[in-house]
């Protein structure tokens, strides 16, 4: 089974795709998509269908996206959350359940500390995965957000103080999930 990792934004969205069929996650792609113009709505029109192409390609059974967190600046918070809505819809349409995990979560699951720096994220998806050399930020973030997905199916994360992760499967409704 493949899991599709996204990392959103209004400019750039990472992605990550991981196979689950094996004792261990293994890496099958990683990239961005590029989002281009001063345009948000068509901004989150490409992302879309960037993101669609990917299900299409890799035909994923699950979605996990990174769940929003406080900004300093409203208007970035607005938009990534108008990124993460497009994403969660796209996956939707295509009748993924989605699983949401907060940032804090992330750096826990790949690198045991939830104060990781992004550098040390990237370090972790490379060893974990084995990779032969270090992806852009964007997609070792979406690789990061898919390992933790993987962990939470196998029951190896742990959710201690930052709490559990968000699902949303097909027809049902949102619920807490503490594995």
């Amino acid at each position: 089974m493949m899991i599709l990792g996204i990392d959103p934004g209004s400019r750039i969205t990472g992605y990550g795709v991981l196979d689950l069929s094996g004792p261990t996650p293994r890496y099958v792609a990683s990239g961005c998509i590029r989002l281009q113009g001063d345009d948000l709505a068509q901004r989150l029109a490409q992302a879309y269908a960037g993101i669609s192409e990917l299900i299409a390609l890799h035909r994923p059974g699950e979605f996990a996206i990174e769940q929003v967190f406080m900004s300093k600046n409203a208007d970035s918070a607005l938009k990534l959350g108008q990124a993460r809505g497009t994403a969660i819809v796209c996956a939707a349409n295509h009748g993924l359940p989605v699983s949401e995990y907060g940032p804090r979560q992330i750096k826990q699951a790949v690198t045991g500390t939830g104060s990781a720096s992004k550098s040390q994220v990237q370090h972790m998806v490379v060893a974990i995965l084995g990779l032969g050399g270090a992806p852009q930020a964007d997609a070792a973030d979406a690789l990061a957000i898919a390992l933790t997905h993987a962990h939470a199916r196998s029951g190896l994360l742990t959710t201690g103080s930052f709490g559990g992760h968000r699902t949303r499967r097909r027809g049902g409704s949102w619920r807490d999930y503490q594995p």
